[in-house]
């Protein structure tokens, strides 16, 4: 106990720098911000052009990231009675864009889905650089997070309503859709939000796999981007906007995520 009591003090200084490190960038944002200009550049049309294809393209990554996701998340959480070895490499393959570099990820979807790519040559519409690959890009690097949620959700929930549900006579769907999901709904609630707060904040493979086309695939990061190098206070403005969305959504989840995580 002695020994433990003597290292939190020099627990300290470290631990002050690390927050310092997070914490003073976003201080310095909201420092240098534009408050008085905030308004106008808010308002301007290449602005509104860019939030609202952010904003549409994220909530329709959501929607698909939901509908592929949870099944994904239920076959995760079920899993463990597979052997080790597929039931490892499942998990790898399914968290792997959260390590990947974005701009890596964009260069597989183009080698995917491109003109030239494995699928995309057999295709008779182009992806690349429409509004669509925003929306691809988005579900490629966001959909971890929901499933992960889920899956957390699914391993914390209890079983034994399942199992009544089903001595009762349910069927298997209906099991799923009258119990397991209202017991999981705060998971997909916050993996949602993950999501949704991701898919906004896309920048790496949207614009290697989609472009930056404004009106079609330039998202509010690509313009943040763009307007760094012509017009600084409307990129610190842009940036602001995304960070006051990522600190509510995350004041929002308060503790629900770390349990997906350990779980």
């Amino acid at each position: 106990m002695r020994r433990r009591s003597s290292l939190a003090p020099a627990l300290w200084i470290p631990a002050g720098l690390a927050l310092a490190l997070l914490l003073l960038p976003l201080v310095a944002l909201i420092v240098r911000a534009p408050w008085a200009q905030l308004p106008a550049l808010l308002t301007e049309p290449t602005v509104l052009q860019a939030l609202g294809l952010s904003l549409g393209t994220a909530a329709i990554a959501t929607g698909v990231a939901m509908v592929l996701g949870i099944p994904l998340a239920v076959v995760l959480a079920q899993s463990a009675a597979w052997p080790a070895v597929p039931r490892r490499l499942l998990r790898a393959l399914v968290t792997v864009p959260l390590v990947l570099p974005p701009v890596v990820g964009g260069v597989a979807l183009l080698l995917l889905l491109g003109r030239q790519g494995l699928i995309g040559q057999f295709l008779p519409f182009g992806i690349p650089f429409t509004s669509a690959a925003v929306v691809i890009a988005q579900v490629f690097v966001s959909m971890p997070f929901l499933v992960i949620a889920v899956e957390g959700a699914l391993r914390a929930s209890d079983r034994r309503f399942e199992v009544a549900a089903a001595t009762l006579g349910a069927s298997r769907a209906a099991v799923f859709r009258r119990v397991t999901l209202p017991l999981i709904a705060p998971g997909v609630a916050s993996g949602a939000l993950l999501c949704f707060t991701r898919s906004l904040g896309e920048f790496g493979a949207t614009i290697t796999f989609a472009g930056s086309f404004p009106g079609t695939t330039q998202t509010l990061p690509i313009s943040t981007y763009l307007l760094l190098q012509t017009d600084p206070n409307a990129a610190i403005a842009l940036s602001l906007v995304l960070m006051v969305v990522s600190v509510a959504v995350l004041v929002s989840l308060r503790d629900r995520w770390v349990p997906g995580v350990v779980s």
